[in-house]
């Protein structure tokens, strides 16, 4: 036809095809992904640094001599490293990782080491996956990464019971980075979806487990994402390659030959692809849970700046679009990571100290978070419920409170918003404006106005 008519049809639409994707690819920065989400407080955000460097701590083979520790150390008693195992003993199923007791912050941890570029068993795990092969939970999920978590809970599950019973008020805490944080993603969901592996830790409350996902690879499909985001949070620094890479990992490695034909497929790919049509697709996995994103750099401009940490529970833009950046490799790494987190915390907490809060108003702020995070989290439900994504889950689903009575499980999130704003309102005047009994008027109370005019 391109012969007949004397003008390249087909050559001139793979030339548009692949400039526009050039050209929305040349113009895309990652702090676009999150400049509308809302601001992390130090309050959530404090356990991230620290358990970056429990991960850090596994590359040691002595933690009483450590040799590479950060500045400051890694802030851990190694007398209370319960066990540590290396790859010999994970038989390959598994990265190293190791269970720890963190009794300054009540925590029973489990921490599962990234992917290790000498090791083919690492290799095996993470391409040990196809398209919808693998169910769980009404969704998709990573193949090889769940067999891997399966493998952690059959070979712990008894020694976390046991030190869950000696410390019944501690939390049940799995963290992992890289290829780790796929199998702690997928471990929370194996140990949290079914009620009798809940009973092999004790009967645990789901409101005790919780998941931190650093650098994580996606991992299961998007309705899985968000139902469990009450548990899952994952942290993303800035340009971080792994959590953006849609391409079958086995496909990368397979085509490292041939990597302008991969590039030219999937520019062609992404042009003429809808985003509605990439939501619809059950099979199509994503980075799981609660997203906090670590922006650090600005575009068309050098250097660091001061770190912001922004989070969401977001149902679209879940990190759909590879940046092209010369730090998306590095800002994968660990070390870097950790850096980058305890500075921005270390920011937090200086803006707290500057405001001065009294300690009655953090601890009311720390109630703010959570019934932020409710109604985060169950506003993203209601949105994947009114864009008609297969196997939304219910409104009412976890840990949250049931939706109130003739409001629809598809309306809208700006809806939905009004009537939360209207209910936290009618808290307010409830709790500062009483009704008196005799005169039927509200009256003031005389007690609360201080309180009320430091905040």
């Amino acid at each position: 036809m391109s012969i007949l008519c004397c003008v390249p049809v087909l050559e001139c639409v793979y030339c548009l095809g692949c400039a526009h994707w050039v050209w929305k690819k040349c113009l895309y920065t990652a702090g676009h992904e999150s400049e509308k989400w809302g601001l992390a407080t130090s309050d959530e955000f404090e356990p991230v640094p620290r358990l970056c460097r429990l991960i850090l701590a596994l590359y040691e083979e002595d933690l009483h001599n450590p040799m590479w520790a950060p500045p400051g150390g890694y802030g851990i008693d190694p007398n209370q490293v319960i066990l540590k195992k290396n790859d010999d003993q994970t038989q390959g199923c598994v990265t190293p990782y190791m269970i720890y007791l963190d009794h300054d912050n009540g925590d029973v941890v489990l921490a599962i080491r990234g992917l290790n570029l000498a090791k083919e068993s690492d290799y095996a795990v993470l391409l040990d996956n196809k398209l919808g092969q693998t169910k769980f939970d009404g969704g998709y999920v990573h193949n090889g990464l769940l067999k891997a978590a399966m493998w952690v809970f059959e070979e712990e599950h008894e020694v976390l019971r046991k030190l869950l019973e000696a410390n019944p008020s501690y939390s049940l805490t799995f963290v992992g980075h890289s290829l780790g944080a796929g199998v702690a993603s997928l471990l929370v969901l194996f140990v949290v979806a079914g009620l009798e592996n809940r009973d092999r830790l004790g009967n645990i409350e789901r409101k005790r487990i919780r998941c931190f996902a650093i650098a994580p690879p996606r991992c299961m499909s998007l309705h899985l994402a968000v139902t469990y985001a009450d548990v899952i949070n994952s942290i993303v620094l800035q340009d971080d390659f792994l959590p953006r890479t849609t391409t079958a990992l086995e496909d990368v490695f397979k085509s490292i030959i041939c990597l302008p034909c991969l590039l030219c497929l999937t520019c062609l790919k992404d042009t003429f692809t809808f985003e509605e049509k990439k939501l619809k697709d059950t099979r199509r996995l994503y980075a799981p849970g609660r997203l906090y994103h670590i922006v650090e750099r600005k575009p068309l401009r050098l250097g660091r700046y001061p770190p912001v940490v922004r989070t969401a529970v977001p149902v679209d833009g879940r990190f759909e679009q590879i940046v092209l950046s010369c730090n998306a490799t590095a800002d994968h790494a660990i070390i870097w990571i950790e850096r980058e987190s305890q500075r921005a915390l270390d920011l937090m907490l200086e803006e707290d100290q500057v405001m001065q809060i009294p300690v009655e108003q953090k601890i009311v702020r720390q109630k703010s978070i959570v019934e932020d995070h409710d109604d985060e989290y169950r506003a993203a439900i209601m949105k994947a419920a009114a864009l008609q994504i297969p196997m939304s889950p219910s409104p009412s689903y976890g840990t949250f409170h049931d939706t109130e009575e003739g409001e629809s499980s598809a309306a809208s999130s700006s809806v939905w918003s009004f009537k939360g704003m209207r209910r936290k309102w009618n808290q307010f005047i409830d709790g500062h404006f009483p009704v008196d009994d005799d005169s039927e008027h509200m009256i003031f109370k005389k007690e609360e106005s201080s309180a009320l005019l430091c905040s």
